[in-house]
């Protein structure tokens, strides 16, 4: 499979989705769209899941973008009214959801960045909570040296991501960061060595598995909510958000399991 997902078995909560095509830079063809949808929307609807690894395969791209030997010309063909094979419509018509650009998982993603993340590879990262690098990775909006606009994340997320220089400078300028300069402007949370990738993410995503999973949403939700909000209006949706979860099961287990010194078993009730 092109999407693949995996679920550590050491960490029942956590399920690591892969692009899984490293001879074609991970790039995103039809049938990758169509199963990353897929992936999502079943990961979506899997009370069990609680935090989900993106990465790619092999050691050089995370994903090279859409692929232009195959997606970029059928996107070019339907906007020219020209009729599509089903699958190929089926796939463009997910492109959205696997890029969870018209879909929200609903749950953190940490991203593993494994190797060069440009153009929709670098918009399928903006989608993600918590995001580790390795030191040769690259990242590049390269839409506008195309003549296009970057329709994905980029001119929505970015700039409320990192400061407005770094972002303009990098949309406008289709310029190739390195990932110690994502580092250095907010873009990823840590550069870590190749072999230490993965461990690093699912440490991160085991401790995000590990708290209250109905807070865990619920902030993640309010972050995303809350940003373009005027203060006081996001100080009283911030109260709406946050009071359900007082009642809940598992904020009378914490209070519990703090009086009696052991981890909590959350519910998600």
């Amino acid at each position: 499979m092109a999407a693949r997902v995996d679920r550590p078995r050491d960490q029942p909560h956590v399920a690591v989705v892969t692009i899984d095509r490293p001879a074609k830079a991970n790039a995103l063809d039809p049938p990758t769209l169509r199963e990353l949808a897929a992936a999502w929307r079943t990961l979506a609807a899997d009370d069990a899941v609680r935090c989900v690894v993106l990465t790619g395969a092999g050691n050089r791209a995370f994903c090279g973008g859409m692929d232009m030997a195959t997606t970029i010309p059928l996107s070019q063909r339907l906007a020219r009214g020209e009729r599509l094979a089903d699958d190929d419509f089926a796939a463009l018509r997910d492109a959205g959801t696997a890029m969870l650009i018209d879909f929200d998982l609903g749950k953190p993603i940490v991203c593993a960045v494994n190797g060069h993340a440009h153009a929709v590879g670098f918009d399928l990262m903006l989608a993600t909570d918590v995001r580790y690098a390795v030191p040769h990775a690259t990242f590049a909006l390269e839409e506008v040296a195309r003549g296009l606009y970057p329709t994905g994340h980029a001119t929505v997320l970015l700039p409320r991501q990192i400061a407005w220089v770094h972002a303009q400078d990098l949309l406008l300028t289709a310029r190739t960061i390195d990932a110690t300069r994502a580092a250095e402007i907010g873009l990823v949370n840590a550069v870590v060595e190749p072999g230490d990738l993965m461990p690093a993410a699912l440490e991160a995503a085991g401790r995000i598995a590990a708290n209250a999973p109905l807070a865990v949403r619920a902030t993640r939700t309010g972050v995303r909510e809350l940003l373009g909000r005027p203060l006081a209006d996001a100080y009283r949706r911030q109260e709406e958000i946050g009071r359900p979860l007082r009642r809940t099961e598992d904020a009378r287990e914490a209070q519990r399991a703090f009086v009696e010194k052991r981890p909590p078993v959350w519910t998600g009730r």
